[in-house]
């Protein structure tokens, strides 16, 4: 069963999303991986601009052509490597007719498996902002913190001015955020913006953190009725 991914939000984070599918698969050989569709437009509009009412600029319809051009290529569901994009869902999946994996929901559900009560979000300023992880985590009796003005700001460098212009993270304002999400409450961190993952991927940031793309590829995979690697059953570090 094929993945349909709708991708270019960012293009490193659609990358690094592949290779995490590939990466958990439990495959003895090639033919044990998943066929993924990959569509990969880094030219849909900025997320958190038009979520904010910065830009006027909708990403929504470029999604849904994508989305569309997928369903028409027989995939089973579609990921979208983007957790701001998940602010559309509900719009995105009225117009596809393919079923589109909610990562925040899967999220959700990883922390409540695993008896979490609480949870920091770091995540863009539109995502914060726009309620969707404290909304679906209140719904699951989850309680949801995110930073401070001057610590959101810091989480907003990471992802534009560090990861998505290609520059190296700046660990100490990761490491600051993420004391101070713990200093709140916080039992467990979401990294909640796929940028994030790529901190995670190159730098050992310590125990009790979960990545939200983590979560799509793993979601992705059993979706498509693939088989995962024991060491990533649970993805809380």
């Amino acid at each position: 069963m094929a993945l349909g991914v709708i991708g270019g939000m960012g293009p490193i984070a659609t990358a690094y999303f592949m290779e995490l599918v590939i990466q958990m698969t439990d495959a003895a050989k090639d033919q044990d991986h998943l066929a993924m569709i990959i569509y990969n437009l880094p030219q849909i509009a900025d997320r958190t601009s038009y979520i904010l009412g910065d830009s006027h600029e909708n990403p929504v319809q470029d999604m849904i052509r994508i989305g569309n051009e997928l369903a028409r290529q027989n995939v089973a569901c579609i990921s979208i490597p983007c957790i701001t994009a998940h602010y559309f869902h509900k719009e995105l999946s009225e117009n596809i007719p393919v079923p589109i994996i909610h990562a925040i929901q899967e999220t959700g559900r990883e922390l409540r498996e695993n008896h979490v009560k609480s949870a920091g979000i770091m995540a863009t300023d539109g995502t914060i902002q726009s309620r969707i992880f404290q909304t679906q985590f209140r719904a699951m009796g989850i309680e949801a913190f995110i930073p401070d003005k001057p610590y959101q700001k810091m989480v907003m460098d990471l992802i534009y001015k560090d990861v998505k212009a290609g520059n190296p993270a700046d660990l100490n304002k990761f490491q600051q955020v993420s004391e101070h999400l713990r200093g709140q409450g916080a039992q467990v961190i979401i990294l909640g913006c796929t940028e994030l993952s790529l901190i995670k991927r190159e730098f050992p940031i310590g125990a009790g953190y979960l990545d939200a793309m983590e979560i799509l590829a793993q979601r992705s995979i059993l979706r498509c009725q693939g088989r995962i690697k024991k060491k990533y059953e649970h993805l809380i570090t």
